[in-house]
């Protein structure tokens, strides 16, 4: 956004009134007050996205599986912001990636405790869901209750409602309507 030169010319120019001059004054003024509230958001919103990328490079180098437990909050610290300015930031803003398109807020998820004291995100978790539904045996679907004892012999502890919660989340009907003849 720029501002024209033609404006700036009728400040600088006597043949035009005192009252056209400050019409344009207030308006020029009030022009670079909104490109430098564009550009403070533009900065705002890199600064979020540079944090994220570093935060959750496993994701970027290896895909959905491999994303981190991440909160505002720490972004938010990491960057001295407050925390609103970082849920402001990425509200409706979309992030290219090696693996497709995402919103920003996909980044950002809870952390659930495996066994060996590591922290995985739901975002994860809800992958690995999708991927072991998808190839189960269709005329025996696995339960919820099935699906969570796979996700602990992984070290993952999920429990059942859990899984069903993430279940519905991601749109997968229960293993009874996902049953093929």
């Amino acid at each position: 956004i720029r501002i024209s030169n033609f404006y700036k010319e009728i400040l600088k120019n006597s043949k035009y009134d005192e009252s056209a001059k400050n019409f344009i004054k207030e308006k020029l003024n009030s022009a670079t007050g909104l490109i430098k509230s564009i550009e403070s958001r533009k900065s705002t919103i890199l600064k979020i996205a540079q944090e994220i990328v570093k935060n959750q490079k496993d994701f970027f180098e290896k895909g959905e599986k491999y994303i981190k437990p991440m909160k505002m909050k720490d972004i938010a610290q990491n960057l001295d912001f407050h925390e609103s300015t970082i849920s402001r930031g990425v509200n409706e803003k979309y992030m290219m990636t090696p693996f497709g398109l995402y919103k920003f807020k996909y980044f950002f998820s809870n952390a659930l405790e495996t066994n060996d004291d590591n922290l995985t995100s739901s975002v994860s978790i809800k992958k690995i869901i999708q991927e072991t539904i998808k190839s189960e045996n269709k005329k025996k679907p696995l339960s919820d209750d099935q699906i969570s004892k796979i996700l602990n012999n992984r070290g993952i502890n999920v429990a059942r409602r859990t899984v069903a919660k993430y279940r519905e989340e991601l749109g997968i009907l229960s293993s009874s309507k996902r049953k093929q003849y």
